[in-house]
């Protein structure tokens, strides 16, 4: 997607000087060859330029590069894995890019509170796999943990498949630690679950983008870690029948239903096509998948999960299942579902739709975008899949075979709006874990409460006054 650049004026040579200095020479990247990883992201879908990268290694340098920055209106970028998917992270128009991988430290975890604090630039691999050390879980889980950082799934309220039983990035953090446009340090870490001390700052940051202030830290809730986890792939004929399976699982197994995913035949076939090692867990096709998963802290989960499977044949909802055997298996079945969104990259062009509707219209929101798309571009193809135990699909619309790439992707408006429309009059949202960016902020405006939009532009005005952070994000 083509975002407007707009002319920027050169960054004077003492100021990169002055930048410079507070990161020290090895951590201000000026040459373009090392800064083009940083202006260009996996699916190449935004190209941004840049000036100039800094890369901190303390709160303290995040500070005073803001302070530095809002005395000079120096536009900054914070960026974390360069992971995300909207265009938030994209230098568009030649903002210095400050870059948190540096901040990657743990500076303490709590088993007797059940927290992990970490800077921003911790790998989310790595805090898993941290609490996980000590006997913990720390649930969120992404198709980019090896790569994304807690600062970003923060700031992006980002969600991913366990958020069924233990919800998004937000009511994963207890405190945050972040750094203010004027250079100000907000020291929010807290551990308490229970502080009724005036306004909830915390919630003001996470899910901002970087437009309000940089996230340098976060306090982390942690969870038991399960002692049991089992994992089925299910075959079915219709979103219908998947939801139904829901019902009976929740009813069945309920907290201990940690994921529930939803995948179209198509979805499938593209893993399988063009994933390496992917292969189908079952002997035939079916029209709708279901990768289920269970998580308990004791040895149960297996019974609970037979009957839940055992009840769905007996209702005809279920056509066939397989419960992985073993860690690879369902390492493989989880592999499958990971690698639908760069499988359709080898498919042409792919307009991608980040939504969420109530969790009983799921079924008929699939349905009427099927056809409206379809419609309006005619050989089309819908590959809808996602988290259907929290209303989240990923409905994603493929080019047609043998179609011109560059023809189809100019529609992308026009499906936008097809999608959107039928989104919103089920009372959905148009972006349920990617974020805002550049990308759908041009349709904000439209969909969201018009106080709500005023309100954001204030504590914009009043946080940022100069616009120096991630301008032309979200607002």
């Amino acid at each position: 997607m083509n975002i407007v650049q707009q002319a920027v004026t050169p960054l004077p040579d003492e100021l990169i000087a002055k930048f410079r200095a507070i990161v020290g020479d090895r951590y201000a990247v000026t040459d373009p060859i090392d800064i083009a990883p940083y202006t260009t992201e996996e699916r190449d879908l935004f190209r941004g330029r840049s000036p100039l990268v800094l890369r901190p290694g303390t709160t303290a340098e995040v500070a005073a590069i803001c302070k530095l920055a809002n005395e000079h209106r120096i536009a900054l970028v914070p960026q974390g894995g360069n992971t995300g998917l909207v265009g938030g992270q994209t230098p568009h128009n030649g903002e210095v890019v400050v870059s948190l991988r540096r901040l990657d430290k743990i500076r303490d975890v709590d088993t007797a509170s059940n927290t992990m604090t970490c800077e921003a630039g911790v790998i989310l691999q790595v805090a898993q796999q941290r609490a996980a050390d000590v006997n913990r879980l720390f649930p969120l889980s992404l198709g980019a943990e090896g790569s994304c950082t807690i600062g970003g799934n923060l700031s992006t309220n980002a969600g991913g498949t366990a958020a069924l039983a233990y919800g998004v990035a937000r009511e994963m953090a207890l405190g945050v630690e972040v750094v203010l446009a004027d250079g100000r340090v907000l020291n929010a870490l807290s551990k308490l679950k229970k502080d009724n001390t005036g306004y909830d700052l915390r919630n003001l940051f996470i899910g901002a983008e970087g437009t309000l202030g940089i996230i340098t830290a976060a306090t982390l809730k942690l969870f038991p870690k399960p002692q049991a986890i089992e994992t089925a792939y299910v075959g079915l004929k219709s979103p219908a029948q998947a939801l139904k399976l829901l019902e009976i699982s929740q009813g069945e197994a309920g907290n201990s239903l940690t994921s529930f995913e939803l995948l179209a035949d198509i979805a499938v076939d593209f893993s399988i096509r063009h994933g390496i090692n992917v292969r189908d867990p079952l002997t035939t096709k079916h029209r709708w998948y279901v990768l289920m998963e269970l998580s308990s802290p004791r040895n149960d989960a297996r019974d609970a999960l037979e009957s839940i499977l055992a009840r769905g044949m007996e209702d005809g909802i279920v056509d066939d299942a397989v419960i992985a055997a073993n860690l690879s298996q369902r390492q493989s079945f989880w592999k499958l579902r990971d690698e639908m969104s760069a499988a359709q990259k080898p498919e042409g062009g792919s307009i991608k739709h980040d939504i969420s509707v109530p969790v009983a219209a799921v079924p008929a929101f699939i349905a009427e975008a099927d056809a409206a798309v379809v419609k309006l571009i005619p050989g089309s193809r819908p590959v809808p899949f996602g988290h259907l135990g929290d209303g989240n699909i990923h409905y994603n619309v493929s080019q047609p075979v043998g179609g011109s790439t560059a023809d189809f992707m100019a529609r992308w408006h026009e499906v936008n709006k097809v999608v959107f429309d039928i989104v919103l009059r089920m009372g959905g949202s148009i972006s349920a874990e990617h974020g805002i960016g550049v990308l759908k902020r041009d349709e904000l405006p439209d969909v969201k409460d018009k106080t709500a939009i005023e309100l954001m532009r204030s504590f914009k005005a009043l946080l940022d006054p100069n616009g120096i952070m991630n301008p032309g994000k979200v607002l």
